[in-house]
């Protein structure tokens, strides 16, 4: 943050000391994609201009008030992209591969021999056609993979994604997909997106991906219908309460891969966030458009100016 010293009076609080470091702050740089701080300190925000999220999902700032004002949202896009599809990548090799089971089988010294599935030929479904979604396809069409995607706006000839789908057409995408990767942001559209009537409508032996927010899914039904063996497995990185309670039975099912919210993460990424907000803390001063300017009414990032 030297950078920033050199041209601005920075402040640095924890949530508890937001309410008493915001007056007279024109600027908020949120590194905390998980704290709510800001609705309980929006009183204090008098002065402010612009709200930065280090992160690419910003539905803990789009609050009722925040929305309603003219202050202007910005987030990190850009900077998770390829480390997430690469993530993803593995996690569905993983799946496909049945490597939890090799693992397993190492550490009990148990010489199995087992037949596993190729990912050549399959069809995955991305919920999600902002850049990380598209990164995704990119990755998984690398591998031969054939993808299709949900998004707001229905197209028919994707670059990236192949066909894209309405989010309203969820019940008709889902039984195609052999792998259902959610890359979406968490909105009123999005959230429970994947209950018990969506997994029900999947391949049986079919296997989600969440990368995204974990209130995409129902839990309770996912943790359901993967007992019953109805899907063939799940690699979640991503829980509706984090970190996932240790009395989860996500911890146990043998077909699911848990991770601490870690898909974006690679070496040098605090660097990376710290440098876009740079960036973007210049044009600010220069009075110039920002990048990554977030649409609050929908949650989603307009395209970059």
């Amino acid at each position: 943050m030297t950078q920033v010293e050199s041209v601005a009076d920075v402040r640095y609080a924890t949530p508890g000391e937001l309410a008493g470091a915001l007056p007279g702050a024109d600027v908020l740089f949120v590194w905390d994609f998980r704290s709510p701080a800001l609705a309980t300190a929006w009183p204090a925000a008098s002065s402010l201009r612009w709200v930065h999220a280090a992160s690419a999902g910003v539905n803990h700032l789009l609050t009722p008030e925040v929305v309603a004002s003219d202050i202007v949202v910005t987030n990190s896009r850009g900077v998770f992209d390829e480390p997430m599809a690469e993530y993803v990548l593995g996690l569905a090799l993983a799946l496909a591969k049945d490597l939890s089971t090799t693992l397993a089988h190492q550490r009990e010294r148990r010489w199995h021999h087992r037949e596993t599935e190729r990912l050549g030929g399959r069809h995955a479904l991305i919920a999600g056609t902002g850049p990380i979604g598209r990164a995704i396809a990119r990755k998984l069409t690398a591998v031969g993979m054939t993808v299709s995607g949900l998004g707001r706006v229905a197209r028919p000839d994707d670059p990236d994604l192949g066909s894209v789908s309405p989010m309203s057409a969820l019940s008709e995408a889902l039984p195609k997909a052999d792998f259902v990767v959610l890359a979406a942001p968490l909105t009123q559209e999005t959230r429970g997106m994947i209950d018990a009537r969506a997994i029900a409508t999947m391949k049986p032996g079919a296997r989600l991906i969440n990368v995204s927010r974990g209130p995409l899914v129902v839990q309770e039904d996912l943790v359901e219908a993967l007992s019953a063996g109805r899907l063939g497995g799940a690699a979640l990185d991503v829980f509706v309460d984090e970190p996932l309670a240790g009395s989860s039975p996500l911890w146990h099912l043998p077909n699911v891969i848990v991770s601490p919210h870690m898909s974006g993460d690679v070496v040098g990424w605090r660097a990376e966030l710290v440098a876009l907000f740079v960036d973007n803390l210049s044009r600010y001063l220069a009075g110039q458009p920002l990048h990554n300017v977030v649409d609050k009414s929908r949650g989603y990032v307009r395209e970059r100016s």
